[in-house]
């Protein structure tokens, strides 16, 4: 078997995170989340149908990053 030096790796597709995994990266509550988001002031939630809610994992690791940079 040949290995080929031009083929890279796919990139890991985006992780989706439920509420109690952005509410314990963030240190923020329900509450809060969903008041910032109604702000602007917090990346937006994606439904994945009924009563699931998620969040794009590097969209919330976006916002504590900028958040830490300040």
């Amino acid at each position: 078997m040949l290995a080929r030096a031009d083929v890279t790796p796919a990139p890991p597709a985006p992780r989706l995170i439920r509420l109690p995994e952005v509410m314990s990266r963030v240190g923020l509550k329900r509450s809060a989340i969903y008041q910032r988001m109604s702000e602007g002031r917090f990346p937006k939630s994606r439904s994945l149908g009924g009563k699931c809610t998620v969040w794009v994992e590097a969209e919330i690791d976006d916002w504590v990053n900028s958040v830490a940079a300040r």
